[in-house]
């Protein structure tokens, strides 16, 4: 079943178009949407056609920043009624953690995880799209950030903020907004904060106001086309990079226990091994695509002990090495691949 996100992710997108110059009706087409229906924040959207609209708007415009564009006036309240909840918690942490429980109800393809680590805190972010996203990876880190800035305003300073794919041609749209360090061709997609910045007060803190919104979400019904598979799916992408994509680790993540979350794949029609190979595919092509990144460093990054095995797993999955899957993405060369596996 394909994920649908709210409209509202598409929030600044005509906006950024008709500041680029661009006729978004061909575009609309080609992802198969209406202008009329995405009006309705509230209207569901499949997420593949949100990619393809993205991503063909980056193309015609030839703005590899169209997504971190539309973020950089996103506003806390285009979360819906969530907005309200979030904004009242105690602190950045908390709020944080509400955004995590209620995602479904902001944008359920988005997954993300506090990560400590020492006296800092990574918020990780990734997209669970199934395709190439830059787009869409840059639009939600620039939300996520924008968000903690909302909510701790001039105290918001972090230390780095970082992505997997490589930077721009021109990144000052991304010192303009993330005014902090920058690293690209990164192990992961997050932001890097000091741990006392997510635990300090928040001064629009409110817990009665919190108590209030807390009722009023919780009775709002999930979305249909939610699973666990896709819940899954999320937590492997979040998990792989750090070595912790296990069915153990997975299934503590989403409040399941093991036995509980493989009764409910198969009652899916789907596997943890199955959902694990195809973000697996995802992330490897992904990666090996990025010739700034070691083959040993891919190898890791998808929790193989040895690039050997990696590369032995790739050709497996693709048909060719992944050093000569790079060396024909180096020259456009990769779509007959892509399609033939």
């Amino acid at each position: 079943m394909e994920t649908l996100i709210r409209a509202a992710a598409l929030t600044n997108f005509f906006n950024v178009a008709q500041e680029r110059g661009l006729n978004v009706q061909p575009l609309l087409r080609r992802a198969g949407l209406k202008q009329s229906l995405l009006a309705d924040p509230d209207f569901r959207v499949p997420l593949g056609a949100c990619v393809t609209l993205l991503e063909a708007a980056a193309a015609a415009s030839g703005c590899d920043n169209f997504g971190l564009r539309m973020a950089e006036s996103r506003q806390l309240a285009d979360f819906g009624i969530v907005s309200l909840l979030i904004s009242r918690q105690p602190s950045l942490r908390a709020a944080l953690a509400t955004l995590i429980r209620y995602r479904h109800l902001v944008n359920d393809s988005i997954a993300m995880l506090l990560e400590e680590a020492g006296n800092a805190v990574i918020i990780r972010v990734e997209v669970v799209a199934g395709v190439p996203s830059r787009q869409a990876e840059e639009l939600a880190m620039g939300v996520v950030f924008r968000l903690c800035g909302a909510l701790l305003g001039g105290r918001w300073q972090p230390l780095s903020v970082s992505f997997t794919h490589a930077a721009p041609a021109d990144p000052r749209v991304h010192r303009r907004l993330f005014r902090c360090a920058l690293d690209f061709n990164s192990q992961f997609n997050g932001i890097v904060c000091a741990a006392a910045d997510l635990d300090a007060p928040n001064p629009h803190a409110d817990p009665a106001m919190a108590r209030y919104a807390q009722r009023v979400v919780d009775a709002l019904p999930r979305p249909a086309d939610q699973s666990v598979a896709h819940e899954v799916r999320g937590a492997i992408a979040l998990l792989l990079p750090m070595g912790r994509a296990t069915g153990a680790s997975v299934a503590q993540g989403l409040g399941l226990s093991l036995r509980t979350m493989q009764r409910a794949l198969d009652a899916e029609g789907a596997s943890f091994n199955g959902i694990l190979n195809d973000v697996r595919r995802e992330q490897a092509t992904r990666h090996v695509e990025n010739p700034q990144v070691p083959i040993s460093q891919v190898a890791a990054l998808l929790g193989y002990g040895s690039p050997s095995t990696f590369t032995r797993w790739f050709a497996g999955q693709f048909g060719v090495p992944p050093s000569t899957w790079r060396t024909r993405a180096m020259h456009g060369n990769t779509r007959t691949l892509r399609n033939a596996r």
